[in-house]
């Protein structure tokens, strides 16, 4: 099942990896709408995202910024539950900024790419509570094939916001 899972992950990355290629530094702060989520600099110079707990209602428009911090968070806790490290909470994932948010998403893909290459079939049975809090039911196969949907998503996502300012 392993190699399933790579090319999985290979065929989502490269999907992604499109749309990231074609990012402009403008590009991440852009706001489609009045309503979004987005990526703002405290007092000290450090991006914060936008983020709540629980989902508002209407949910906002995320920014590219938004999702390429959000993939940078779900893919360090990923990276995090399969090799045994303590989970970050999303207020301490860092964000780089534009100009470096890309290449911070290309070493995510380098430790993950790694992982894959790794894990025996034993592996993927191990227990995994990341995303879902709790690994009773859940394994490291689970987390992966999660991964490679959530990339997907969020590529998606990316992509479509890059054509809709390329347009507006």
């Amino acid at each position: 099942m392993i190699e399933p899972l790579q090319r999985q992950f290979d065929l989502a990355w490269a999907l992604t990896d499109l749309h990231l290629s074609a990012l402009s530094d403008d590009d991440f702060l852009w706001e489609p709408t009045d309503l979004v989520w987005t990526m703002r600099m405290d007092d000290t110079g450090r991006w914060c995202p936008d983020w709540a707990e629980t989902e508002p209602e209407p949910i906002p428009v995320p920014t590219i910024g938004w999702i390429s911090w959000h993939i940078v968070f779900w893919w360090s806790s990923a990276l995090d539950a399969v090799t045994g490290r303590p989970l970050r909470p999303p207020a301490e994932t860092a964000w780089p900024g534009p100009a470096d948010a890309v290449p911070a998403i290309r070493a995510l893909h380098a430790q993950w790419r790694a992982v894959l290459a790794r894990l025996s079939p034993p592996d993927l049975d191990a227990p995994c509570a990341f995303p879902w809090g709790s690994a009773a039911e859940r394994t490291v196969a689970d987390t992966v094939l999660w991964l490679n949907i959530e990339l997907a998503k969020n590529g998606s996502e990316i992509g479509l916001l890059r054509m809709m300012r390329a347009t507006a």
